[in-house]
């Protein structure tokens, strides 16, 4: 299957899908550097975004994606005076990486991958 999205007129090609991949997968960065889980889709967006117009969709698929996760975990910071913002964060944290793991598999394959329930804040 992978060989025919590979050779399909409408898949990107490999280097764009690697590209968008890994401007998915580099808000891991954000585990090591403040910020990263920003700047890492930033900067490899935009790096790429003039070379492939899948990269500059998902780039910004990508920096939208961490921004809204951002505001959650701002909004769950402030719940933690109630104690309901501590389940929140932790749910955020599962679910940031696991919704980030499916955009990158998503994306080496070739699909449009939109990020469920995000503000698109970049258009």
């Amino acid at each position: 299957m992978n060989q025919e999205l590979e050779n399909s007129e409408d898949s990107p090609d490999k280097e764009a899908r690697t590209w968008a991949m890994v401007c998915h997968l580099s808000a891991l960065s954000g585990y090591f550097i403040p910020l990263g889980h920003i700047l890492g889709p930033l900067i490899v967006w935009a790096i790429k975004k003039d070379e492939f117009a899948f990269v500059e969709v998902q780039g910004k698929e990508a920096i939208n994606f961490q921004l809204s996760m951002t505001l959650a975990y701002l909004i769950s910071i402030v719940l933690c005076l109630v104690f309901i913002g501590f389940i929140l964060i932790g749910a955020l944290a599962i679910y940031g990486l696991v919704m980030m793991i499916i955009a990158a598999m998503k994306t080496n394959d070739g699909v449009d991958f939109r990020y469920p329930h995000i503000i698109r804040f970049i258009k």
